[in-house]
């Protein structure tokens, strides 16, 4: 399977008639109303989340997953969103927003610079969730092929640098050396999770094209992640700079945004070239786009880059969780196995995530917190669960139902600890220090 565009799972298409009975004839006129129930759910799921101190995106997730399943109540009349194809595109165009604005959230140098506590806690915070997810999948899902145990390991890698950095900034903890650690390492955690992605992706697709798996395949994919990674942040800090110094010069209104929206879909799509997922070179376009190098444009007035993205990632994120929340078939909860794989993938999420901080064993710092402060997944997870609703291994899918919905219950449940956690985490640190004081 190409990965060009596997971002999400594949969505049915359907004919204009068959979209909604509002629609006519007209499939925009189906679009218009989706984006309308889209953004009104998210926005008033986000309120709520807010309200009950909870990350925005947790209410975006839940907002989908109610109107996917107002069917269960004879409500049909928004059915046919989570199978259209275009807002399927718009979801997709979405997520890539998403990697590139958290890859604006840092730079190389700043990557470079996080210390060896965040490298060996990101490395920890990937092979321990890693393991322990296969495992869980080995022993709970014993039929099924070496491949879903794999991914079911990958999607437990992740660490949500949104979420993390959110809850930090809330406790007002953001300049603590904890907090510089956990950062720093869901940053590396996002990217080594990405290589794997795209390993195990790589792998079941030349599986399913009958090439079958081997180390010698496994390599050569994780070398072309990490070259594309090496490669192309090296080629690109060079020829960055001098883009967007040509592009200063061009007059007329919101030349930065475009200029910076073409360089990561121009990344996005030399990464599908090379067969990796597109949000790798989203992420990475959002690396190479400091302050600095478009200091330029400011000069002449305009706004920061992550302000004009800000009203774009707004408009298109939501509809990525929305439409991932929709996905989630309540009914499947019921089936046999579901709730304890679910249990079994939290448990394993949260204790690869503890053991993670043993990198930072011995270097006064608080051990605890670092855990905790890597355990949630939120949109990374969701990504990863995604990317696998659209792979086959010998007609059956990797990710069916069932386990996408348990991955789901992961997500949430990672999600609503956190900030309860690591509040009580900060505090409890905060008390053991010498006269309570706090060192950021």
């Amino acid at each position: 399977m190409n990965l060009a565009f596997a971002l999400s799972g594949p969505a049915p298409m359907v004919s204009a008639a068959q979209i909604a009975p509002v629609a006519h004839a007209d499939p925009v006129t189906a679009v218009i109303l989706a984006l309308a129930v889209i953004l009104v759910g998210a926005k008033l799921g986000g309120d709520i989340a807010t309200r009950l101190g909870q990350p925005a995106v947790l209410g975006e997730l839940l907002a989908g997953v109610v109107l996917g399943n107002l069917s269960l109540a004879g409500i049909r009349v928004f059915d046919f969103i989570a199978t259209n194809e275009i807002i399927d595109a718009l979801a997709k165009l979405g997520v890539l927003i998403l990697l590139f604005e958290v890859g604006l959230e840092s730079t190389v140098p700043a990557m470079m610079r996080v210390g060896l506590p965040s490298l060996l806690v990101a490395v920890l915070g990937v092979i321990a969730p890693f393991g322990l997810g296969w495992g869980v999948g080995a022993l709970l899902l014993p039929e099924r092929s070496i491949y879903v145990h794999a991914f079911l390991g990958a999607t437990l890698t992740a660490t949500s640098i949104g979420i993390t950095a959110r809850v930090l900034k809330d406790l007002g903890r953001s300049t603590t050396p904890e907090a510089k650690v956990i950062l720093g390492a869901a940053v590396i955690d996002d990217v080594l999770g990405l290589v794997i992605l795209a390993v195990v992706v790589g792998i079941i697709a030349a599986t399913n094209s009958g090439r079958g798996f081997s180390a010698g395949q496994a390599g050569f994919i994780l070398g072309k992640a990490v070259l594309f990674l090496v490669g192309g942040l090296m080629i690109g800090s060079l020829l960055s700079p001098r883009v967007f110094r040509g592009a200063a010069r061009l007059r007329g209104g919101g030349v930065l945004i475009a200029t910076a929206l073409a360089f990561a879909f121009g990344m996005a799509y030399l990464a599908s070239l090379v067969g990796l997922a597109p949000i790798v070179g989203a992420y990475a376009a959002g690396l190479l786009l400091d302050r600095k190098m478009l200091g330029t444009f400011v000069a002449q007035g305009e706004p920061l880059l992550e302000h004009l993205v800000s009203p774009i990632s707004g408009f298109l994120v939501p509809v990525f969780f929305v439409l991932m929340g929709m996905r989630v078939a309540l009914p499947v909860f019921g089936q046999p196995g579901v709730l304890g794989l679910a249990l079994a993938l939290t448990l394993a999420a949260i204790a690869g995530k503890q053991l993670c901080s043993l990198g930072a064993a011995g270097r006064g710092l608080d051990r605890v917190s670092i855990g905790v402060g890597m355990i949630p997944r939120g949109e990374v997870g969701l990504i990863f669960a995604n990317v696998g609703l659209g792979l086959t291994v010998a007609g059956e899918r990797v990710v069916d139902q069932a386990i996408y919905s348990a991955v789901v219950i992961m997500v949430v449940v990672t999600t609503l600890v956190t900030p309860p956690a690591l509040k009580w985490s900060m505090a409890r640190s905060d008390a053991r220090r010498p006269g309570g004081a706090d060192p950021g």
